[in-house]
């Protein structure tokens, strides 16, 4: 009897799971804090054509997001906001060389509310606290400390800098007034509502911010991976991307 009742309560958990509707698609991101906005609004539309697609986002300095998935942390796509983080990983073959593209590029601003004139890196002197990400993860502290370096200004902002998390750490430092101002990256900076852009960073003094992006080796075969990363190339992609301030060549 109490085998005969074992075995019905089994046919019918069978029954309830063949029948069930199929569990929606959980796709992992782990993206740069910078692209927040880009992604929300993008993976919003995504879900609205594609009902059985849900996302999992993780945004960060592009160095925390490498290191955690080199540690086994779920991701199936990976955004970064410099080379060299997504170049760490292909050497570790943990994302699909195949794969890789170029999702956009930014440029590199100052911003604050200061009420001190700072419209140059030259200016920089004048101030008592400035933002920058940690270079040794953050690649806006990167091209920052690059760009102060090569502007020769190392010396004099030595003792003014203020470590942050990550760019929008930045950014959310010049809008409290905690510092004059902030490294960001310009749409890091059209995103503020007290600190402005004060000026842009010359471009000959750091490389071009580019954000490149990738499946991770597990994801390579994924089909609703595949067909998101290549909606992040098509049309509508590039019109968010455009929005945001962000430039596509």
């Amino acid at each position: 009897m109490l085998q005969s009742i074992r075995r019905s309560a089994i046919l019918l958990l069978l029954f309830l799971l063949t029948s069930a509707p199929a569990m929606a698609g959980e796709l992992n991101l782990s993206v740069a804090a910078s692209m927040k906005e880009v992604i929300n609004e993008l993976t919003g539309n995504y879900e609205k054509t594609h009902p059985g697609i849900t996302f999992v986002k993780n945004f960060g300095a592009s160095g925390a997001l490498a290191g955690q998935i080199e540690n086994g942390a779920p991701a199936d796509l990976f955004i970064a906001a410099n080379s060299e983080w997504m170049d760490y990983l292909k050497g570790k073959n943990l994302v699909d060389r195949k794969s890789q593209k170029t999702f956009a590029y930014n440029t590199l601003v100052f911003a604050g509310s200061t009420g001190k004139k700072v419209t140059s890196m030259r200016d920089l002197v004048k101030l008592d606290k400035i933002a920058i990400g940690s270079p040794k993860s953050v690649p806006a502290g990167e091209y920052a400390t690059t760009a102060i370096r090569n502007a020769g200004l190392e010396q004099q902002v030595q003792g003014k800098l203020v470590m942050a998390k990550d760019v929008r750490e930045c950014l959310m430092y010049a809008e409290l007034g905690e510092v004059d101002g902030s490294f960001v990256y310009r749409t890091d900076a059209l995103q503020g509502k007290k600190a402005k852009l004060l000026f842009t960073v010359p471009q000959k003094l750091y490389p071009r911010v580019v954000y490149p992006m990738a499946l991770t080796v597990k994801a390579a075969t994924n089909r609703e991976a595949q067909s998101f990363h290549a909606y992040l190339q098509g049309s509508e992609a590039k019109s968010v991307l455009k929005k945001y301030g962000f430039v596509l060549k």
